[in-house]
């Protein structure tokens, strides 16, 4: 087993200190709820009695319940009227009761004990049944009072004639107080308030109580090896929820503090780990290392964030567009372990942290694969729709398993739906990362890929030879690329730019020239070699101002490397120059220090002198690359860069079955002279 090295420079260090701090501020100051519980389970730990008085919170479903079952009655709401009350008793006075005016007094006391209970109109709700309670405002203070209580205007009515006929009367009560006008002066003194009714309506639909009871401090809550029910289940949560949101930790803090440390260290160390085991150049490249560190921060900023607010809320969070934004700056063997590493502060911390986990876990998987189909216009939609599906699959399965004893609901549904939205919809902050960390994302390489790009079409009219040089080059490392796993988007952009400093002066270059002409004839070799070689630091100046990435420019200085014109240097020697002073031959370049650029050299070379072949014959094809190749290797011109002798002698056998499959042999389609009839 290699031994392992970690990296020597400090600034690799100083970011995770910086992230473990912030970690440890973000991280929650309450102490765990230690107890894994599901219904239908044995409890497995030791009797637990309430060390505290905790509220019963009802369950969603219950919630439903009384939703549906205030939504469904209206309670109508009353306002007592003492002027009403008041006028009717005064209308006494002017009845005309005849020789039984001496009643007058008796019929006010009678009607005065009815008024003060309240009397109503003989009206029903609209579902034909008579309302059992009703609200009355009396003195601003609104009451519930069965309609038992209170009178009806009929009923008014007819306890004013029973009250009558227990003072002895004569006569018919009931005519009299017909024909004397008595009975048109009973009137409703509670009138109906249909504004304030909907208000009392509509808040007893909004506030549902959230609590069913208490159980006070030293109650059983479980006893151990008890079967978990849906009610003990439901005091387990009640008293987790009181546990973590009033009590939490009533240990010493200092232990708490220690316990968050050592939690925020291993998320760090994990996270270091990862990157060391999948890409560790990514230590040497300090500002993807930088925007790996912040990625994994934001994650667990919203985790530790939002778990506050309440952990239904999280479904709104879109997970799955973390793993875009890793997607967007590196290979997929690198992005998948990050984001598995990334969910862990929600595995941790956030309430049914496995249930979210594996949610959020296959729903990036599934916007990772998707977004490489869909990703152009409204496409982008369908990866959103196949991210909301993996959620809800997800969902089902967890509650598929709990019997969907406790579901939660549309709310829940809707929350996943906008989350999965927010996954596509965030995803042009890439741009912003792009500028902030000096990154290039793939649509950044696909848009400078487009052959309508500004610099391709000045190279594609100045230097129509070199720009189809270019198109080939750019097939071929294509086909190279995807052998050794390179980044192929990249080194198909660095392809077509790479002799972008030939559109300066194209007819030094004879794919350019036109037939007839020789731009070098009456230079020295000396003179053709510096004008040729010039074509790096010409390109490098147009892409400066052009503002390309600095990843493309490595290609136009690498391209060659430090190797030599060696036509022209043959030439030199040949008319008698000195060896010594052939610095003029060689170009200034940097020598690959990829895989990609690796690749371009390679092919840049292997492409251009391909023209010169005569015979492509499969002999002929592999004595010609395993030239070239070995020439590179002779000349040292992968000694800096990251690709292996494997993955060499990979790129060996491609480019030669490449070369052999363009250049295969054709059929001689024979002449015909058509005789005509």
């Amino acid at each position: 087993m290699h031994k392992v090295r970690f990296p020597r420079d400090i600034k690799v260090y100083i970011p995770l200190i910086l992230l473990f701090v912030f970690l440890l501020l973000l991280m929650p100051r309450t102490g765990n709820f230690n107890y894994d519980y599901r219904r239908g389970s044995p409890w497995m730990y030791e009797t637990l009695i309430a060390q505290f008085d905790f509220p019963i919170l009802k369950t969603e479903a219950q919630m439903q319940e009384e939703r549906e079952s205030a939504g469904s009655g209206v309670i109508p709401y009353y306002k007592y009227s003492e002027e009403v009350a008041a006028e009717s008793i005064r209308s006494v006075e002017k009845a005309d009761l005849g020789k039984f005016d001496t009643l007058k007094t008796r019929i006010q006391e009678i009607l005065s004990s009815i008024y003060s209970r309240g009397v109503i109109s003989d009206i029903e709700d609209g579902s034909g049944n008579t309302w059992s309670v009703i609200y009355i405002q009396r003195d601003k203070r609104a009451s519930r009072y069965p309609v038992s209580e209170i009178y009806k205007v009929s009923e008014a009515r007819a306890e004013l004639v029973s009250g009558l006929k227990r003072t002895g009367l004569k006569c018919d009560a009931d005519s009299l107080c017909r024909y004397s006008g008595i009975y048109s002066i009973v009137v409703p003194n509670l009138l109906f308030d249909q504004q304030t009714t909907d208000l009392v309506h509509d808040e007893a639909v909004d506030y549902i109580s959230p609590t069913s009871g208490v159980v006070n401090a030293g109650q059983l809550i479980v006893s151990h090896g008890e079967i978990v029910t849906a009610e003990i289940e439901q005091l387990l949560d009640s008293y987790k929820a009181e546990y973590e949101n009033s009590i939490g930790y009533g240990g010493p803090e200092a232990l708490l503090w220690t316990g968050n440390a050592a939690l925020a260290l291993i998320l760090v160390a994990i996270l270091f780990f990862t990157i060391y085991y999948t890409n560790p150049g990514v230590f040497s490249q300090f500002n993807r290392y930088c925007y790996l560190l912040v990625v994994f921060f934001l994650s667990a900023l919203v985790t530790f964030g939002v778990e506050k607010t309440g952990h239904e809320n999280m479904y709104l969070v879109p997970f799955p567009l973390i793993a875009l934004y890793l997607v967007a700056f590196f290979k997929t063997k690198v992005v998948y372990p990050v984001y598995v590493v990334s969910l862990l502060p929600l595995l941790i911390f956030a309430h049914s942290g496995v249930e979210m986990f594996v949610m959020f876990l296959f729903a990036g998987v599934t916007a990772i694969f998707s977004y490489g189909y869909f990703n152009k216009g409204w496409q982008q939609f369908v990866t959103a729709f196949f991210v909301f599906l993996s959620l809800i699959v997800t969902y089902l399965a967890f509650h598929l398993i709990d019997g969907f004893r406790n579901p939660g609901g549309y709310r829940t549904v809707f929350y996943m739906g906008l989350g999965s939205l927010f996954s596509v919809a965030g995803y042009p902050l890439v741009y912003l990362f792009e500028r902030i960390f000096m990154l290039v994302s793939n649509a950044r390489l696909v848009e400078l890929s487009d052959s309508n790009n500004r610099l391709l079409r000045d190279l594609a009219h100045k230097a129509p030879g070199t720009f189809q040089h270019c198109l080939q080059v750019m097939n071929m490392v294509d086909a190279a690329a995807r052998a050794i796993d390179a980044n192929v988007q990249l080194v198909r952009c660095g392809a077509l730019y790479h002799d972008i400093g030939k559109t300066v002066n194209p007819l030094c270059f004879i794919e350019n020239e036109a037939p007839g002409t020789n731009y070098h004839e009456g230079l020295t070799p000396a003179e053709s070699a510096r004008e040729i070689i010039k074509h790096v630091q010409d390109g490098l100046a147009i892409a400066d101002k052009a503002g390309l990435p600095d990843v493309i420019k490595d290609f136009i200085v690498t391209h060659h490397g430090t190797t030599c014109t060696a036509y022209f240097y043959n030439k030199y020697l040949e008319a008698g120059g000195d060896p010594s002073k052939a610095d003029d031959f060689y170009y200034k370049g940097r020598k690959p220090s990829t895989k990609e650029q690796s690749i371009l050299m390679l092919c840049d070379t292997i492409e251009a002198a391909s023209r010169s072949l005569k015979d492509f014959s499969q002999q002929s094809v592999s004595d010609f690359v395993d030239r070239i190749f070995n020439a590179k290797v002779r000349d040292g011109q992968f000694e800096e860069a990251d690709i292996s002798l494997k993955e060499l002698h990979i790129l060996r056998n491609v480019l030669k079955d490449y070369l052999q499959q363009v250049h295969h042999a054709r059929v001689v389609y024979p002449k015909r002279t058509l005789k005509r009839r």
